[in-house]
């Protein structure tokens, strides 16, 4: 039987493990064509999903294969056939914006023999970025760091960055099919629902949103955008620009795309995990967003359901899994206080203070919040674990987990504590992984 910490750590384990693209890989079988078979794709991922498919495709046409991927600084895997390009993520810089160049040039020059072979997972809209004319790189990195920092979904986000591309929004499924092209996309979601048009901004799917939609998104979220991409959007709305490729598009006839690794198949090996250490397993699901901070609050409320005793459906042992992606908004923040305190680590960090703050000293409750990709917002940890000493360890060194839980710099109460997690970049991502332990009361 696991200590319940180093449970905790196993169950994070399992969970990258279901979500590993050699795996995946591994049972997939490729259709061999006339032609070139050309591999294009961004997401942190994308390199060990193109190491992935080289050591799984066959041996006798490997000389057929060829690509381009785009992948974060420092997630890399070399591989022999096809080329990885690092770039920045999540603010866009010039090499991923000349790497997105070259990845819609080659896509610009497929037959009908060619075949192309899409490997996409989350942070591939960063990653791809290039904006339509008149856009400039300055503009979105202005206008990314204003939506981060805003605490609007990665959906909405989404929405808008689709109609500021050359690539998303079915971009690339609409060039790369042009010439009678077949395209088959292999995705990693790390998005609620596994919705394809979502992950990565959908350079392969229909886009069933619009310029006003965009619109509405920078209003609501009040996002103070560039005036370059507020006059492309007016524009579009206006029908002066054309719209995102639908799914009438007759692209989308020569295009299939497969989910291979997604947050509901990561949870289900978590739990099969605990329940293999007979801990009772309450599934909340893989679509859990919104503010880290409030949905820590929810989770406290049952958490002391489970530590009440009286709530049948929460008897300890119990573990509560999660996963789905929250925001954290920074915009209330003055400038004087991110001088005086930087804000520091990522949602699940974050999650993860609000949630030990909530629940205050306890005996009994472990937890643990990671982002699957092995980087967890600002810093370098994937995220953090805290069991019943994590406070007084923390507050022997003078700390108070309000004071930075407000000034957002979970990292820096975990540091303390000793309580981060570091995996270094995992080749995956399915997005945040929680998991909540109470044990059983002693006797």
């Amino acid at each position: 039987m696991f200590a319940p910490r180093e449970a905790l750590l196993e169950s994070f384990k399992r969970a990258l493990l279901a979500a590993d693209p050699a795996r995946a890989f591994a049972n997939l079988k490729f259709k061999q064509t006339r032609g070139r078979t050309l591999v294009l794709g961004a997401g942190k991922a994308s390199a060990h999903m193109a190491h992935a498919l080289e050591a799984s495709w066959p041996k006798d046409s490997l000389n057929n294969l060829s690509g381009l991927v785009l992948t974060r600084y420092g997630h890399t895997l070399a591989c022999n056939r096809i080329e990885v390009v690092e770039a920045a993520h999540p603010i866009p810089d010039a090499a991923g914006l000349e790497a997105a160049r070259r990845v819609l040039a080659l896509a610009s020059r497929l037959g009908p023999d060619d075949h192309v072979i899409a490997l996409i997972s989350g942070g591939g809209s960063a990653l791809l970025s290039l904006p339509v004319d008149g856009i400039s790189l300055d503009d979105l990195r202005g206008l990314t760091a204003q939506m981060l920092a805003s605490g609007a979904p990665i959906e909405a986000m989404n929405v808008v960055r689709k109609h500021l591309s050359q690539i998303q929004g079915g971009w690339l499924a609409s060039r790369a099919t042009s010439g009678g092209t077949q395209l088959s996309a292999y995705l990693i979601s790390d998005v609620a629902g596994d919705d394809p048009s979502a992950i990565a901004s959908g350079p392969c799917s229909p886009d069933p949103s619009t310029f006003e939609d965009a619109l509405d998104i920078i209003a609501q979220w009040q996002i103070a955008a560039p005036a370059a991409v507020l006059d492309h959007l007016r524009a579009g709305a206006r029908g002066e620009k054309p719209e995102t490729p639908k799914s009438d598009a007759a692209c989308f006839q020569r295009v299939s795309q497969h989910i291979i690794a997604a947050p509901s198949q990561s949870l289900a090996a978590a739990a099969a995990f605990w329940r293999e250490q007979g801990v009772a397993v309450a599934m909340l699901g893989d679509t859990v967003t919104g503010e880290a901070s409030q949905v820590a609050l929810v989770m406290a409320s049952m958490v002391r359901e489970a530590l009440g005793g009286r709530n049948p459906l929460f008897k300890p042992p119990i573990v509560f899994l999660s996963g789905g992606e929250c925001t954290v908004s920074l915009a209330a923040l003055s400038a004087e206080s991110k001088a005086a305190h930087p804000p520091r680590g990522g949602r699940c960090s974050e999650f993860l203070l609000a949630l030990l703050h909530a629940l205050g000293p306890q005996s009994r409750v472990y937890a643990l919040a990671a982002d699957t990709d092995g980087i967890d917002g600002s810093e370098d940890n994937a995220g953090a674990c805290f069991d019943p000493q994590s406070l007084a360890r923390a507050q022997a060194q003078g700390l108070r987990s309000k004071d930075y839980l407000l000034a957002h710099d979970a990292f820096g109460f975990f540091q303390a504590s000793n309580d981060l997690i570091y995996t270094g970049p995992t080749g995956t991502n399915v997005n945040d992984f929680r998991a909540i332990l109470v044990t059983a009361p002693t006797e």
